[in-house]
């Protein structure tokens, strides 16, 4: 990781850990909203329009989105990451009907679910998944690649498929030990 000189000069983060990379292509909208730790990575062609909260050693790989606007919320605990092409919905509208779609219109006019998705210390998803708002990775769980969350994820557990369903539990034995001498 490059360090504080990689930072944009011109963006001003709620919190600021050390040894921060975050990429000269990645877009993060609203960085007075954004809680960045230590030992972390957000990688050229990544977008975030939520509120971020992100705990230490995480890496955002490239052509992350994260949509649902400043007042949804997407937290990255300890030890957690999310690979290329992921989508993470942490708002959306409501499509049925319920109001006009798009956030050019007046919020008035559209049916709008703001939510927080969640990041257990030590879970992540594979490439190019889907989360859906309001999901809950519990620690140590994996979303495989090409998956899609629409409900929370148990710990230790990794999920795949669309809809993602359980495959596996892991052996968090090792994790825990060697996450035990980076902390």
């Amino acid at each position: 990781m490059g360090g504080m000189d990689k930072i944009k000069s011109n963006m001003r983060y709620k919190k600021l850990g050390e040894d921060v990379y975050i990429g000269e292509y990645a877009t993060i909208k609203n960085p007075n909203l954004c809680e960045i730790g230590s030992h972390n990575a957000i990688d050229n062609g990544v977008i975030i329009s939520t509120e971020l909260v992100m705990g230490d050693y995480i890496h955002i790989a490239p052509y992350v989105v994260v949509i649902g606007g400043k007042k949804s919320k997407l937290i990255l605990n300890d030890f957690s990451f999310v690979a290329s092409g992921t989508k993470i919905v942490c708002g959306s509208e409501d499509y049925t009907g319920e109001g006009l779609v798009g956030p050019t219109i007046p919020e008035e006019y559209r049916s709008v679910t703001y939510s927080t998705v969640t990041f257990g210390k030590y879970s992540g998803c594979g490439v190019n998944c889907s989360v859906m708002p309001g999901v809950t990775f519990g620690e140590g769980s994996i979303l495989g690649a090409n998956s899609l969350a629409v409900k929370d994820l148990e710990p230790w557990t990794i999920y795949v498929g669309s809809p993602a369903k359980p495959v596996k539990v892991r052996d968090k034995e090792k994790i825990l030990e060697y996450a035990k001498k980076l902390k």
